[in-house]
Formats: C-alpha cells, structure tokens, sequence
C-alpha cells in the first residue's frame, strides 16, 4: 500500500519506518522538499521510503497519517491540499497540547470541539479517522512492548475508513484490541486523555503504558 506521513518528528518516523518495515512505501512530507530530517529518515528507512511536501505525500498516500504538531495540523492540511486528501483516509494521531506555560500541558481544544472534527469540518471530502493519539511514539508500533493485554482507541465518521484503519493497525503494528468508540466527535474525549496521560507520565517515570477496559463481565 502507498501510505504518506505528515511530519518528519519522532511519531512521523516511528510511523514511517515501521511501515516499511511491514511492506508499504511510504512518503514523508513536509513544508519543503529536502527537508534534512526527511532525507535522512529516508536514508535510515530504506528503497520503500521517499521524502517531498506535504501535497506530494497527500497526492502519493492511498491512506495518510498527520503526525505533525497539534497547532500546525490545519495548516498543514491546507499546504496539503483538500484535491490531493478527496475521498482518502487521513488518521490524524495529533493533539492540541499548548506547552507556552510548561509542563504538563493544556489543551487548545477541548469540550465541545476537538482537532480531529476541525480537520474534517475542514477537509469535508476526507475521511478523517482519530487513532494513535493516546500513546507514546514506540508502543503506537509495537503494542508488544507491554506484556498484557491493552487497549487502542480510534473513531471517525466512516465505517469503511475505520475497518480500512483497524486492519492496517492490526497487520502493520500488531494491534489485538481496537476499539471503535464511534464518530468523530469521540476525538474530544482521546484527546482530552492526554490531560490525564501527561500527568500519569510524570508519576510514572516513563511513556511506556496505556489503558486495557474491562467490566464487570469481563473484558469489555
């Protein structure tokens, strides 16, 4: 599968490499073309990856990841192009974390909005689909780095482009346990767990943990 990644930070490359890793080629945009870090994460990752703008790899991508800074994301849908993103699966794994006043950060967005609906109230012909957002860079592509069972959560608008999404996150990353809380406007509640997950890392001392449901049934 052709797949683009928005961003050339350590979620853009943790992304990208894994999934060439996993077969797919895979284009790394940012604003320009060149961009040093893109280059030499195409040179670390392989004949699978390649580097351009944000349009090249929304034009390249069957399926495109934003893995970019939560208050660039529009912008950078907009340098992407809505013409190159027309009727394809954007996962949006950004957060709108406002760090201006330290650690741990607010957010930007929250209550009765969240990023994940500004993006598809901004891209209306795409299919926006939140996942990834709740975790740490390494376990988005290796749930396996935690011995018992966990949770991944994701939610969008289409039922089609959320199968699409599970299916590659099961294949590519080895995800067992996805679950689908619904439509987009489940975003404000993922992205408002960054409030509470800031605060467990510090407490913790490590990124390296996530949520697993379970009721009084049993696993939910």
């Amino acid at each position: 599968m052709k797949i683009g990644i928005f961003g050339t930070g350590v979620v853009g490359s943790t992304i990208g490499s894994a999934l060439t890793r996993a077969g797919h080629e895979v284009r790394m945009g940012s604003r320009t073309r060149g961009n040093d870090k893109a280059v030499a994460w195409v040179g670390a990752a392989g004949a699978n990856a390649s580097e351009g703008t944000f349009a090249d790899a929304a034009a390249f991508g069957e399926i495109v990841f934003n893995c970019t800074r939560g208050d660039a994301a529009l912008a950078v849908a907009a340098q992407a192009g809505a013409e190159n993103l027309a009727g394809k699966v954007l996962v949006d794994v950004s957060n709108p974390l406002d760090f201006s006043k330290g650690f741990p950060p607010t957010l930007t967005v929250l209550n009765d909005d969240s990023l994940g609906e500004q993006l598809q109230r901004a891209l209306p012909g795409t299919h926006v689909v939140k996942a990834l957002n709740t975790l740490t860079a390494a376990l988005m592509v290796e749930p396996s780095r935690l011995s018992g069972p966990h949770d991944l959560l994701i939610c969008g608008n289409d039922a089609g482009a959320k199968a699409t999404v599970t299916s590659l996150l099961r294949e590519s990353f080895g995800w067992k346990i996805v679950r689908d809380l619904g439509d987009i406007t489940n975003a404000r509640g993922t992205e408002a767990w960054l409030l509470l997950w800031t605060r467990l890392y510090g407490h913790l001392g490590t990124p390296d943990f996530n949520l697993h449901l379970e009721t009084s049934g049993g696993a939910a």
